[in-house]
């Protein structure tokens, strides 16, 4: 009787949340007393800050990339950046596109617009900054909802060779149950409907019909987002959607383009206003979006261009016929202990990553999910130690400069929770194998959809990929609905008689004990 009435009086406060803001907060107005950031700027800056040592009226855009957020700020831009430095790469320069539409981003293409499409980037490390350097790498950024012509005549001029994707894992538009691109999402049937692009696959064909009725090749469509087989998967949606308007066009797109492969790694936190503040004090730079990272980085990549590439090997990528060997170390047991990991801590009252790394028992759950449910799954690259990488994994996590949020990490986790546990768990399932571990992360999921912690804190939650009826399915009297929202149906959890009695009995601790009380439970 205690456990339903409490379960009843957890349903009843349970609200669809309003999401988070997007990245970082673009306080345009305020006036720093710091040296602004532009081209006319560059020499004026501290010895403190690197400049580009190269001469950006000569820059040329061959690569174009949808979503610049903060990881392809710090990642595939800054390989851009050292491509520059070394003479002959001028016509490699990056274009940037914003697809979203409202306030802040409209802020970020103003920012941007002001600053001459410079940015900066400072390693974190502590207690100081390791280092900070102006990217010039971007030498142009159109918000596509305010320009989609100047997006498409982009896209389609000869001199574009790459077009480059960081759109998260649930931009892909597809149909976890089944596989297959979903042609009736909304915007699809829009744009197959005659609209104008939208969406990202909307845009690339458009893009290349034009090309080919121009008699131009394709472009090489890369995608920098963490997939399992990320260039697979973005030719899939991208010649489904060729097929939908032009079986023709499609053919000939899955001849002559190219999907790489990808595996991407670095940690890039939101940086919010009061650390953009600390940024332009230490740096004296006021830059309106700025970017931080740690200093770890890694880009794996299959090497497969239909229309040339920059030499990415000076910036220290690796090319390999093994990406998905190591697409699958780094999803199945990086990310995936960063979503083990996020939901417990934030329940637990931690709002950073380092300081959810310090709530007992969380680093042994990492320990544990990787010697009893994962590492023994996955098949590394040749030559490549896990446990080195699971230590490395370790000691990121947990450094105290990077202020990773927990809720950046948590959100869309609906999406993300398939993406990189969706595998172990079906064949931890199909082995027989104890899965208290993976029924502990759906539980403390359903716990984080409810938007406040154990202390009763409240928090804002971001998950755009769970839908209207999904959220009925939630404050509804079934403890266990959150096992059959859509994103999770392919799963098919609910049809694991074992999932479902571990999930229950998990949630129902939590539900009595708390999340640290359970955790230490589980790992006893």
């Amino acid at each position: 009787m205690e456990l339903q009435a409490r379960r009843l009086s957890l349903l009843k406060s349970r609200a669809e949340p309003s999401p988070v803001a997007g990245e970082g907060t673009f306080n345009i107005g305020k006036d720093l007393d710091m040296t602004k950031l532009s081209q006319a700027t560059l020499r004026s800056l501290g010895p403190n800050v690197t400049t580009p040592g190269y001469d950006r009226s000569l820059l040329r855009t061959g690569i174009v990339h949808f979503g610049v957020g903060n990881f392809h700020r710090v990642h595939q831009a800054l390989a851009i950046e050292a491509c520059l430095h070394h003479p002959g790469n001028e016509g490699w320069a990056i274009t940037g596109v914003g697809l979203t539409d409202g306030l802040a981003a409209s802020a970020k293409a103003d920012a941007y617009r002001q600053q001459d499409n410079l940015y900066t980037v400072t390693e974190l490390t502590s207690p100081n900054p390791r280092q900070t350097q102006v990217v010039g790498a971007m030498i142009e950024y159109l918000h596509a909802p305010n320009s989609p012509e100047t997006v498409l005549a982009r896209l389609v001029d000869p001199a574009t060779r790459i077009v480059s994707l960081t759109i998260t894992e649930g931009g892909y538009n597809i149909d976890e149950a089944t596989g297959n691109f979903r042609v009736d999402a909304p915007e699809v049937r829009e744009e197959l409907a005659g609209g104008p692009p939208k969406t990202v696959f909307g845009y690339i064909v458009a893009a290349l019909a034009r090309r080919r009725s121009d008699g131009l090749l394709p472009f090489t469509v890369l995608s920098c987002d963490n997939l399992p087989r990320n260039g697979d998967t973005t030719r899939l949606g991208v010649v489904t959607f060729a097929k939908a308007v032009d079986e023709d066009l499609a053919a000939w797109i899955d001849q002559h383009g190219a999907f790489p492969n990808s595996m991407v790694d670095r940690i890039a936190p939101q940086v919010p206003e009061v650390e953009r503040l600390r940024l332009a004090e230490l740096t004296g730079v006021d830059d309106l979006v700025p970017a931080t990272c740690e200093t770890y980085t890694s880009w794996v990549v299959e090497d497969r261009f239909c229309a040339g590439r920059p030499p990415l090997e000076l910036a220290g990528v690796v090319f390999s016929d093994e990406v998905a060997a190591y697409v699958a170390v780094k999803g199945r047991l990086s990310n995936a202990a960063h979503m083990l990991m996020c939901y417990p801590s934030l329940l637990m009252g931690s709002r950073f990553v380092d300081e959810g790394m310090l709530q007992p028992n969380i680093v042994e759950l990492l320990q544990a999910f990787w010697d009893r449910d994962a590492s023994d799954l996955v098949v590394p690259p040749s030559g490549y130690s896990i446990p080195a990488f699971t230590g490395k994994v370790i000691e990121r996590f947990a450094n105290p400069a990077i202020k990773d949020q927990l809720l950046r990490v948590c959100g869309d986790g609906a999406s993300k929770i398939v993406v990189f546990h969706g595998k172990t768990i079906t064949q931890l399932i199909a082995n027989g194998s104890d899965l208290a571990r993976e029924a502990f992360l759906i539980a403390c999921f359903g716990r984080y959809l409810r938007g406040i912690d154990d202390r009763g804190e409240r928090y804002e939650i971001f998950e755009p990929h769970i839908s209207k009826s999904d959220w009925a399915l939630l404050r509804s009297e079934d403890p266990t609905g959150v096992l059959d929202i859509e994103a999770f149906r392919g799963l098919q959890l609910r049809q694991s008689g074992r999932f479902v009695n571990a999930f229950q009995t998990i949630s129902d601790q939590l539900l009595l004990m708390g999340t640290t009380a359970t955790l230490k439970q589980l790992l006893a």
